[in-house]
């Protein structure tokens, strides 16, 4: 039975704070567009009308109150699976199945992973049948939709199933320092499916064929040449059936780096844009962010390693969640969803961070290009295709977004001319 004590009320305090944060800055933010969204910000005059401004008011407002939704439901959920005695059900239950370790843990975490998945099956569906096909976004047939969740999920059991079992046996066979080897696995398995993704797994939902327009794919390789840069490849991929909204980006490593473009892009965009978006994406290789971003996850993941394994074997915990002993695979999960809460307040510092490299990407594309229109340009015609929030909360924007807020992005390349390398 759990006990209600004070690892427990600690837990639910901090885990009701971040609830009460995310709820408020929704609400700020939300509050804020009612505000400041009526008038057309002078970066978009000429490029958003009153009637596409409306539009991109109703469909951040409800795009943003559906992930509230979504967020609510899944503490909701978790708070029931922690405190309803259902994880000592299932980790007998698994026990009775199968008495050897390394497959009682991979059994537990598939029936958690099975019952958040199958929950979660409706809030897909509205997503895609309700919010995004309101706003004219979504192309997609339910045939479809349900065949990318089953690819995904197989492909999810799969790779977290490998992962797992490896992080289960080094727990089972090296007692001491299985955390420290843990790491190393990781790090391999994520440098792997960084190599593997763009061959291996992104086919099994789109298409991926040579660009056709050979005048561009001479620019596109002109470009990335000039960079330093080689690719194996440019490729444009099938997004519209899924979506009208347009990206591209850079994927792979050695081997299998290639560049990748949107249909939709193709087909919305003038070549100087989509030469200029793809500066920007060389921007980021140019300036080793994705390197950057490794050496980062892997500090971090290190000293999350030796944190779990320290509270590993924390027989408090496992009595406040009603377990009489320790039991190693069901700490891995107690340790993260405790720590889970606390993660979020740090959120603010990766974003500061992703925002830095998305300025650096820019200035590079502007050295690249030879002036900031094309993708200054590109920038105003993405963020009116995609219906982008063109006034957030800046409290809201310094929390969460990963990406200066349009208006911030424009008015700075409008101030710039070039740029070094």
């Amino acid at each position: 039975m759990v006990q209600f004590n004070s690892l427990l009320i600690a837990f639910l305090a901090v885990f009701a704070f971040r609830s009460m944060v995310q709820l408020g800055l929704n609400r700020l933010n939300i509050s804020h567009l009612r505000k400041r969204g009526g008038e057309v910000p002078p970066a978009f005059q000429g490029s958003v009308d009153g009637e596409k401004l409306a539009r991109i008011s109703a469909y951040t407002a409800d795009s943003s109150n559906y992930g509230m939704v979504v967020t609510v439901f899944s503490q909701v959920l978790l708070l029931a699976i922690l405190l309803s005695g259902f994880l000592p059900w299932l980790s007998e239950t698994v026990g009775r199945w199968q008495p050897g370790f390394i497959v009682r843990g991979l059994a537990f975490f598939a029936v958690l992973g099975l019952i958040s998945n199958l929950l979660h099956i409706p809030f897909g569906l509205y997503s895609t049948f309700v919010v995004e096909d309101r706003y004219g976004f979504n192309t997609r047939s339910l045939r479809l939709w349900f065949t990318d969740w089953i690819k995904g999920m197989a492909i999810s059991a799969i790779l977290s199933g490998i992962l797992l079992l490896l992080l289960l046996a080094l727990l089972s066979y090296l007692k001491s320092t299985w955390w420290l080897w843990a790491w190393v696995v990781i790090g391999m398995f994520e440098l792997i499916m960084l190599w593997a993704y763009p061959v291996l797994i992104a086919p099994l939902f789109n298409k991926f064929e040579p660009i056709v327009n050979e005048k561009l794919k001479d620019r596109i390789l002109s470009l990335v040449g000039k960079a330093g840069l080689r690719v194996r490849g440019v490729f444009q991929m099938d997004a519209g059936k899924r979506s009208k909204h347009t990206n591209a980006y850079f994927t792979g490593i050695g081997r299998t780096k290639r560049i990748v473009l949107f249909d939709t892009l193709l087909a919305s965009h003038p070549e100087e844009e989509i030469i200029s978006v793809l500066a920007h994406e060389v921007g980021h290789w140019k300036k080793k962010h994705v390197l950057k971003q490794l050496v980062v996850l892997e500090i971090l993941s290190l000293f999350g390693l030796y944190l779990v394994a320290k509270l590993l074997n924390w027989t408090f915990m496992y009595q406040t969640f009603g377990f009489g002993e320790p039991v190693a695979y069901v700490g891995l999960f107690l340790v993260g969803t405790l720590m889970s809460p606390l993660g979020y307040f740090i959120r603010p510092l990766g974003s500061a961070i992703s925002r830095k490299f998305e300025r650096e990407a820019d200035a590079v594309a502007v050295t690249l290009m030879g002036t900031a229109k094309p993708i200054r340009d590109a920038l105003r015609r993405l963020a009116t295709e995609n219906l982008a929030n063109l006034v957030p909360h800046p409290f809201y924007a310094w929390f969460y977004y990963s990406h200066p807020p349009p208006i911030e992005r424009i008015s700075r390349l409008e101030d710039m001319g070039g740029g070094g390398l």
